[in-house]
């Protein structure tokens, strides 16, 4: 998939599971269970041990039946080694120019981290295709409202505080997608093995995110 492509299927799931996993094993067993709930935007975050070899199995094990991604970008030089281990989309939680500027470049969907006006405006002036507007929960879905009164066109992505109890209001503020991390896929739960649990909230986050649009 092109960059347009895996942003229309990013808004038509509208739901990315932020993975930080305990093991490289462990993760691919987490993400296993969130498909089988029916999550398959998926981002592997640089905080995952052997982050870029676990993209590289579950780029082999799924293709483009999900759309796969790595986060918590922190090194310009992280953006060609994502797309090379098969993201076909990256994700940093700050906006750092030098950083952005390197994923841009990779031609891959990029989005960057910003919380303030003046950030939400740099990094989309410096080419990130979605803001990611972290972390959500400091401001909430009444924050994001008041962002879109001045950048109504600016797609906007929030992380942290997201649950299956308040995707509804985030989408009512006009977000593209959200992005969920241990409200969705609890690493404790992997650690005691507990794959079941997963996939049933997975599956609820699935059903509340369609119901919300």
């Amino acid at each position: 998939m092109n960059k347009a492509e895996v942003l229309e299927k990013v808004k038509e799931l509208g739901l990315l599971a932020v993975i930080r996993g305990p093991s490289p094993e462990l993760t691919v067993k987490m993400v296993e269970a969130l498909v089988a709930g029916g999550v398959l935007g998926i981002e592997i975050t640089y905080s995952t041990p052997n982050a870029e070899d676990v993209v590289r199995t579950l780029s082999g094990k799924y293709g483009s039946s999900i759309v796969l991604g790595m986060g918590t970008l922190t090194k310009p030089e992280q953006a060609s080694q994502a797309m090379q281990a098969g993201a076909s989309f990256i994700v940093s939680p700050i906006c750092e120019p030098v950083l952005v500027k390197s994923m841009v470049a990779s031609g891959l969907l990029t989005m960057a981290g910003a919380l303030t006006p003046t950030e939400v405006f740099q990094a989309y002036n410096l080419g990130v295709d979605v803001i990611k507007i972290f972390p959500g929960s400091l401001g909430g879905p009444a924050y994001i409202k008041a962002l879109k009164g001045p950048f109504p066109y600016i797609p906007m992505m929030p992380t942290g505080g997201v649950s299956a109890g308040n995707v509804a209001e985030w989408f009512k503020t006009g977000v593209v997608a959200v992005g969920a991390g241990s409200e969705l896929c609890p690493p404790q739960l992997a650690k005691e093995g507990k794959f079941d649990e997963i996939t049933k909230l997975a599956a609820e986050f699935v059903k509340v995110v369609k119901a919300a649009r």
